[in-house]
């Protein structure tokens, strides 16, 4: 099951049947298999605890590859807003683990990309649907 936002925020949401550490630990395998660049990795939980907050477990990934992304920042540069990739696994309150990220072709419809941009969007989706089925199913 893909729980997608709506057309206008472009956030898609996968359910995960592991748990949130474990979920990112096969992110990190799936891109690393892929020869991904992961630039950061952003452990919300831990800046909320740090500020004496609580938080459930938050973390963003982000990652890509130059060379999709940067056909998408020839096209606009504004992409740039939206790349690197980022992923965000997050637990819910009542326990169920997501994998969320952005469409990317939400970000082509944001960024108003051109024709240029159309195969890289569409290799990036596809990859993005594969890397969130191998990591959260």
């Amino acid at each position: 099951m893909v729980q997608q936002g709506t057309a206008q925020d472009g956030l898609v949401s996968v359910p995960s049947k592991y748990s949130a550490l474990e979920t990112t630990d096969r992110l990190l395998a799936a891109l690393a298999k892929r020869g991904m660049t992961v630039f950061a990795r952003l452990d919300h939980a831990a800046g909320a605890a740090a500020a004496g907050l609580s938080l459930r477990p938050t973390q963003v990934i982000v990652f890509g590859n130059p060379k999709g992304g940067t056909a998408l920042m020839q096209d606009r540069q504004t992409a740039g807003i939206d790349l690197p990739l980022k992923a965000l696994i997050w637990e819910a309150a009542d326990g169920q683990v997501w994998l969320s990220y952005n469409d990317p072709h939400w970000i082509a419809r944001r960024h108003d990309l051109g024709a240029a941009s159309a195969g890289p969007v569409e290799a990036m989706a596809t990859a993005l649907a594969a890397i969130a089925a191998e990591t959260a199913m």
